[in-house]
């Protein structure tokens, strides 16, 4: 049975590509996901990639996850600042966490620098734009496999 590891993104991530480019990058969220299911498949593990603005789905999916996935990736993206809710999910699964972020999270404003996601991960990627997200996905592999 393949390992299935779930991708998950928070808010405004769907706007990639258009949103503060000098930050984010140019390439939207459909490239990146068609990027990470490409390494994915090299590696032999499938990707259930999803992305949503709202807090509550994201948490019924990550207690969906705890069941039906191998690992979790979660780019919160603002939610990694403020949401309890979203860390208590993580906190409850019994499976590998990657947090990842596009950006250097450490290198902008000071309220980026505290992350609740970062108390229920196995690990942490920031800073590597869209390529965090095949370096997630290959992490979140070798811990599975």
């Amino acid at each position: 049975m393949t390992a299935k590891i779930m991708v998950l993104n928070g808010p405004n991530l769907n706007l990639l590509g258009t949103r503060e480019p000098e930050i984010y990058g140019t390439e939207t969220l459909a490239s990146i996901e068609a990027k990470t299911h490409a390494r994915a498949a090299a590696l032999g593990v499938e990707v259930d990639f999803r992305q949503s603005n709202d807090e509550g789905e994201l948490v019924t999916w990550i207690q969906e996850g705890r069941t039906d996935c191998a690992a979790i990736v979660i780019n919160a993206a603002g939610y990694t600042h403020t949401s309890v809710a979203i860390m208590d999910a993580l906190q409850a699964c019994d499976i590998p966490v990657i947090e990842l972020h596009l950006s250097n999270i450490h290198r902008r404003e000071e309220f980026r620098h505290h992350s609740y996601i970062s108390l229920a991960a196995t690990g942490i990627i920031c800073g590597f734009g869209s390529h965090g997200y095949e370096v997630a996905v290959e992490a979140a592999a070798k811990l599975v496999g």
